[in-house]
């Protein structure tokens, strides 16, 4: 937190890795050949007052491309939302350190998450 008792914005970043974790290092669905953010973008709508119970985040793909994807996330408390953010992730090849193309599995993967209505409004 900082000065102001308010969760640092620094901290949201975490939040954000943390969700992102959860969902791309699934067991049943893992991107085991890696991947990098490679931006985030954070739009901090209020305040969030330090507390000791969790908010949520929701997340869900707005963008698949051949080499990268974007995640959008909410923090929120129920219709109460803290920050809008996303994410570019590129798969990465970390045995030849470049950039990769998204397997056909990790991209049917990532089809179940994709927001239709942002797809087509972007």
């Amino acid at each position: 937190m900082d000065a102001y008792g308010h969760v640092n914005n620094a901290v949201f970043i975490r939040y954000l890795e943390e969700a992102r974790i959860d969902f791309l290092f699934r067991p049943e669905k893992d991107f085991k050949q890696g991947s990098v953010v490679a931006r985030h973008e954070i739009d901090y709508k209020r305040q969030l007052v330090h507390r000791h119970h969790p908010v949520d985040i929701e997340l869900w793909v707005t963008e698949i491309r051949a080499a990268s994807f974007t995640i959008a996330y909410e923090v929120k408390d129920d219709d109460l939302v803290y920050v809008r953010a996303s994410t570019v992730v590129v798969p990465f090849d970390f045995e030849h350190e470049r950039p990769r193309r998204l397997t056909a599995e990790e991209r049917e993967f990532l089809s179940e998450y994709r927001d239709d209505d942002e797809a087509v409004a972007a």
